[in-house]
């Protein structure tokens, strides 16, 4: 997901046509709105420079089990059912696992930094593209330990939950951790690259359209799924905002509507591309790095077969 992160974007405004007071007010609304997972940026984000690994020894008390605040709620998923017990506080849009009763701490791009630390973790989980530097700065420097993840691609989302599950001082793979490995590798799976793809287009939101790009785990996932991203990946933003016209000049094959940060429906969202096949996804399915990954490739499989002609 990846997440609308629309002032994220603003760097990119001038090129795609959109003012950065239209990316700031799509970001209020997507921030609004985002129900969980893909949020909007609000600012620079936790920074690689903080996703090192701790051990154990560095954050858990002697004797205790280990206190954990999340602000990205797919790692929140993964903590709770890796877990129980061990989740102490997380954001507003922590929606999974759906029976999850803790404390919440604001929300990815807006954390409550004093209640975090009244909760006394021994460890804030975050995540470079969901929350902001300045964030995890503060929270380190008022001696809080933070792990920062930056996964790009399904491989390193797999190696980072299985890093973070270490973290937790939990030995053996947890079983959703091990499905996902399972669906994954069922899959005809790293394309090469002479095999066959689509070109798709990937919008997140809309007035402003923000889409996204390559070198994220969503287009890894489309990728091994047979859906090429026509916005490549590279000096363009994650998620860039582009014109209309711009969007169409791509030429995509296809449009993948994810229902998340923006919630794009048979009605709103394929009229904008007449002519082209628009499939609905799942965007928890697409987006989160978590638990929701074992389920992954055959929702989303489902899902794009199944394609919507646009209506107007």
């Amino acid at each position: 997901m990846a997440a609308a992160r629309a002032q994220q974007l603003a760097g990119a405004s001038a090129e795609a046509g959109a003012s950065a007071e239209a990316l700031a007010a799509a970001g209020a609304r997507a921030e609004a709105r985002a129900p969980a997972g893909v949020a909007a940026s609000s600012g620079d984000s936790a920074g690689e420079a903080l996703a090192r690994p701790l051990s154990r020894s560095d954050s858990a008390r002697d004797n205790d089990v280990i206190r954990v605040v999340s602000l990205v709620p797919s790692l929140t998923e993964a903590v709770a059912l890796t877990l129980p017990g061990a989740l102490v506080g997380a954001t507003r849009w922590c929606t999974h696992p759906a029976e999850l009763d803790v404390p919440r701490v604001g929300g990815p791009k807006d954390p409550d930094l004093a209640a975090i630390r009244d909760l006394a973790p021994d460890l804030v989980v975050m995540s470079v593209e969901e929350n902001r530097r300045v964030d995890a700065e503060a929270l380190r420097a008022a001696g809080t330990s933070v792990y920062a993840v930056h996964p790009q691609d399904i491989d390193s989302a797999l190696t980072m939950l299985a890093d973070l599950v270490g973290q937790l001082g939990v030995r053996l793979e947890p079983s959703w951790l091990s499905e996902a490995r399972a669906a994954w590798a069922r899959l005809p799976a790293v394309r090469k690259p002479k095999t066959p793809v689509k070109r798709g287009l990937v919008p997140v939101w809309r007035e402003p359209w923000i889409v996204a790009a390559g070198g994220t785990v969503a287009a890894d996932v489309l990728r091994r799924l047979g859906v090429a991203d026509v916005v490549p990946s590279g000096p363009v933003p994650a998620y860039p905002a582009m014109p209309l016209e711009a969007l169409r000049a791509l030429s995509p094959e296809m449009v993948v509507f994810p229902d998340e940060p923006y919630y794009f429906t048979a009605t709103d969202g394929p009229e904008a591309f007449w002519g082209l096949p628009c499939y609905l996804v799942s965007g928890r399915h697409l987006f989160w790095y978590g638990p929701s990954l074992a389920q992954a490739p055959r929702i989303l499989a489902e899902q794009l077969a199944q394609p919507v002609m646009p209506q107007g």
